[in-house]
């Protein structure tokens, strides 16, 4: 097999010293020449961690629902043989691109994109046509299990996921992202108001509400899941409703106005705070399926509720010793506490919560 070789059309670098080659390889090449480390050897005899199986679904669903719009970051290996490399003298680039021959006996052993690989084994499977195309690889030579172990942890040390809120921000795929700017957009308290881009409001901000907290308070009041797809008349619906609660909230009307700090509403009330827009939603949940002139008139109730954490009331429902809560049944006995002061009935499992909270 060191007779024959793997060619790919590469460009040549420098990192750190060490001689680096970028290539584009075809995706259906990505399960013959890349090598995985077996899960059942221990973590201090191998370079990378255990292939997390539960996140490669996801991977395949995108790829093969979106065969014609779909973006993957390069993956990076080592190459543990001696490789050759053949300028082309005829692109007056210079010396730097050129052809990159990889032994077929070689072991290239990937440091960052395992997931990649398995999740394109996979769609693979499911849509042929996707072998055809390439996917960026960067190759380093392998200099043992310590330089590889290292790489590993270089290239995630400063990987940092991207806040919930930007990711809803830039998702044009995702129907409740696109529910979510347009409910901020069209909503005049959030659409001048809203952290558009980090999922956590500092101190001295000027806003009051995140992206992310409208996103998951407008999938509670459709009833939508993962996936669901959600028609323009439900959009709207949406968008009325959240005017309609924000109209009945006298303290988001004066920092329209800017008669008062956003930074004081926020250390000292709950009502702009995640908790209280998801419980608003599941409230919305149970209003929307009458017409608006029966639940129009009912959250004008809204203006006649304690909202300051001073209010012991919310103690043991929207915080906990004084700290605003975002578990579950936090969002549930807010959303009690809520649907008491306006008149409405609590379900047998709302019921529940109380009783639990009463012990």
């Amino acid at each position: 097999m060191a007779d024959f070789s793997h060619t790919f059309p590469a460009a040549r670098g420098v990192q750190s010293g060490r001689p680096c080659y970028v290539a584009m390889c075809p995706m259906r090449l990505i399960p013959k020449i890349f090598i995985f480390d077996s899960q059942e050897v221990p973590p201090e005899l191998r370079a990378q961690r255990t292939l997390n199986r539960t996140r490669v679904p996801d991977i395949v669903s995108y790829l093969v629902e979106n065969p014609t719009d779909y973006t993957l970051s390069a993956i990076t290996a080592s190459i543990d043989a001696h490789v050759s490399f053949e300028p082309s003298t005829d692109t007056g680039l210079g010396q730097n691109l050129g052809l990159l021959s990889i032994p077929m006996d070689a072991k290239i052993l990937i440091n960052d994109g395992q997931h990649r690989r398995e999740a394109i084994i996979q769609a693979i499977e499911q849509n042929p046509e996707l072998g055809y195309d390439n996917i960026p690889v960067l190759f380093f030579i392998d200099e043992g299990l310590q330089r590889s172990q290292q790489m590993f942890a270089d290239l995630n040390k400063h990987a940092v996921r991207p806040s919930d809120s930007i990711s809803t921000l830039y998702d044009h795929r995702d129907a409740i992202s696109k529910l979510a700017r347009s409910v901020a957009e069209n909503v005049t308290a959030f659409s001048r108001l809203t952290e558009m881009e980090k999922s956590s409001i500092s101190n001295r901000s000027s806003k009051l509400f995140t992206l992310s907290a409208i996103k998951n308070a407008s999938k509670t009041l459709l009833a939508k899941g993962k996936g669901d797809a959600i028609t323009q008349d439900e959009q709207e619906l949406a968008i009325v409703f959240w005017n309609e609660v924000s109209v009945n909230m006298q303290d988001w009307q004066l920092a329209l106005e800017k008669k008062v700090a956003t930074c004081d509403l926020r250390e000292q009330y709950i009502h702009s705070h995640g908790v209280m827009l998801q419980a608003m939603g599941h409230i919305g949940a149970g209003l929307l399926y009458k017409p608006k002139s029966q639940w129009s008139p009912i959250l004008k109730g809204l203006q006649r509720i304690d909202w300051a954490r001073a209010n012991r009331e919310w103690e043991g429902r929207a915080m906990h010793h004084g700290r605003i809560s975002k578990a579950r049944s936090s969002v549930v006995l807010t959303g009690n506490y809520i649907k008491h002061q306006l008149g409405i009935a609590l379900t047998e499992s709302e019921r529940e919560y109380e009783e639990a909270l009463k012990q």
